[in-house]
């Protein structure tokens, strides 16, 4: 008997903090995109819990690739926990300029293993509700360890990283505060996403995927197409 050929799905990979950790779960802007490629694509998270860029960039040859499939996109979405305040919360601020280096540097790592830069979309951090965000800090015994300006500046410096690098962004630091909008209704503690931020996420994420999924084809086949009297001869065929 012949050796079956491997159905292999090819991945997107959501790399980057908490809030890509989190992305999985119900109503979670992982979960809404693996929903849209299902039997398509899958979506493989990554999401690391308070890592900066300075761990991702090193645990990432450990994360990717993960296996032989094709990588139709990679999402690298830091600097919420980089942004942190020095003098407040030292363990995980990266220093501005080092942040900027990091990401070009996962860049060239993705790009070094067959990932070109037109599949890489980096994600800015989000703008931090301060007045919330400093309720969670006092719970857990400290101050106000993260400001949404200082926010800004690494959400700017993702921008600019992304451009010297050939790659997209979703620059979400400046679209949840366009015209003055209330951005505290996108978070659920001041930092983390709500339900609302999630379903902002992957709309504007989505309109940046589509192009780069459109020509995914649908594994297998269509039940309705199956022929039931002699079924392998539709679900053995390439």
């Amino acid at each position: 008997m012949s050796t079956l050929k491997r159905v292999i799905w090819p991945q997107i990979i959501l790399f980057g903090d908490s809030i890509t950790q989190f992305a999985n779960q119900a109503n979670g802007w992982g979960s809404e995109i693996s929903n849209k490629l299902a039997r398509k694509c899958d979506v493989v998270n990554r999401g690391l819990s308070g890592y900066n860029t300075r761990w991702a960039k090193i645990v990432l040859p450990r994360l990717v690739p993960i296996s032989d499939a094709p990588i139709t996109a990679v999402t690298v979405f830091f600097g919420a926990n980089d942004c942190a305040l020095e003098d407040k919360n030292p363990a995980q601020h990266v220093p501005l300029q080092e942040f900027t280096e990091n990401l070009k540097d996962i860049v060239k790592y993705l790009v070094s293993i067959g990932v070109s830069n037109d599949k890489i979309i980096f994600i800015t951090p989000p703008p931090l509700q301060e007045a919330a965000w400093e309720k969670e800090c006092l719970v857990k015994g400290s101050a106000l360890n993260r400001l949404n300006s200082v926010a800004g500046q690494y959400a700017q410096a993702c921008v600019q990283a992304a451009g010297q690098s050939g790659v997209d962004v979703l620059d979400l630091w400046t679209l949840m505060q366009k015209d003055g909008q209330d951005f505290s209704v996108y978070l659920s503690d001041g930092l983390h996403l709500s339900d609302k931020g999630n379903q902002f996420v992957a709309e504007h994420l989505w309109t940046l995927l589509e192009r780069r999924v459109t020509d995914l084809p649908f594994i297998l086949p269509y039940w309705g197409d199956v022929d039931p009297k002699c079924p392998e001869s539709s679900l053995l065929c390439d």
